[in-house]
């Protein structure tokens, strides 16, 4: 079993639709990219002693997924308990079956706990190039930090959180160079999960210092933000894949 394996539960079908939960995008030239696919967000934690072979598992998609290659895996450095999370592009739709795949025996003992959720996101050239994924950025992106972060709106202050997480990095003189935000379709108990992609921990540091001054004085996301959410985290991390 690979991480094809994750994406299926046993007694449960279901397909999800794209257009389930998706907001339609501003028609500003600004906007972000349309959510019209799905991706599966897999969060992993390591037993102990098997977090390097932990991730060699996980960078190594099974040979039956609907888009093969389409796979990024990052490696927690600070912030949430888990090591590792996945994400990997399924297409518009998404199909879980009864039958499921049991876990191998190498997985029974690589993983102390995981957490799945579908996501709707933007294409995989829109995510790709983001991430620095596609071509032109592989190259250049060896030394990118991720935050990965989930937010989980207060009652009826959904559409001002997507709102506010849509704003481009330079709203608030961040200095990320990417981002993807995706809304949550079935799975985890939180409704927007984003990526923000830096050239650099310095370049990182330098957006954390614009912000933590601009919170003192009042002003940038910080506070706003607070305003729309019941639950959030952030966690800094690496690719380890590809």
């Amino acid at each position: 079993m690979k991480l094809s394996s994750l994406l299926t539960a046993a007694l449960a079908v279901f397909s999800i639709n794209i257009a389930q939960g998706q907001t339609p995008p501003a028609s500003s030239s600004s906007a972000p990219p349309p959510r019209t696919e799905v991706y599966h967000v897999h969060f992993n934690h390591a037993a102990p002693g098997k977090a390097s072979a932990l991730a060699d598992f996980l960078k190594t998609p099974g040979s039956n997924m609907p888009m093969p290659g389409h796979l990024m895996v990052l490696r927690h450095e600070d912030g949430a308990p888990w090591d590792y999370v996945a994400v990997q592009h399924i297409g518009p739709k998404a199909t879980v079956e009864a039958a499921g795949n049991p876990r191998s025996a190498s997985m029974k003992t690589l993983s102390d706990w995981h957490d799945d959720t579908f996501v709707n996101g933007p294409s995989w050239a829109d995510f790709a190039k983001a991430m620095g994924l596609d071509e032109e950025g592989k190259t250049k992106s060896a030394e990118s930090v991720y935050v990965v972060s989930v937010f989980r709106s207060l009652p009826g202050h959904e559409e001002a959180l997507e709102k506010f997480l849509s704003e481009p990095p330079s709203a608030s003189n961040d200095l990320a160079v990417g981002t993807v935000l995706m809304q949550h379709l079935e799975g985890g108990a939180w409704r927007y999960f984003a990526i923000s992609r830096y050239k650099s921990w310095q370049d990182y540091a330098t957006s954390k210092v614009n912000g933590v001054a601009q919170t003192a004085k009042g002003q940038g996301g910080w506070s706003t933000l607070r305003e729309h959410i019941s639950f959030h985290n952030d966690t800094l991390a690496s690719r380890v894949a590809p």
